[in-house]
């Protein structure tokens, strides 16, 4: 473990960038999943109860599509929100661009 006063290891810090971005889009990958899911099971469920064979599965599968870009689309504001890039000393991004201050 590096001393209180010595920077951070780059190595380090982009291991931790990278775990946090397998870490959203796991979280995306999950959260899309349990919505299908949900949908399939609830519409079979309730097709079941009124005798609508798929009619409303297929309402439910159809409108889990635009429930799940839209809850990807907040979490992934949310993440890049969260995740700052690691700069290492020198002033250059991993992309190798300098940065800029606006």
């Amino acid at each position: 473990m590096a001393p209180t006063g010595s920077p951070p290891d780059p190595q380090h810090a982009q291991y931790a960038y990278l775990a946090k971005l397998g870490a959203v889009g796991g979280e995306i990958g999950c959260l899309t999943l349990i919505i299908v899911l949900a949908a399939v099971f609830g519409g079979i469920w309730l097709d079941r109860l009124l005798g609508t064979k798929p009619v409303i599965m297929l309402i439910l599968v159809l409108g889990s599509a635009p429930l799940s870009l839209f809850l990807t689309f907040l979490l992934a504001t949310r993440a890049v929100k969260d995740i700052n890039p690691p700069i290492p000393p020198g002033g250059k991004s991993h992309l190798g661009k300098e940065e800029e201050d606006w």
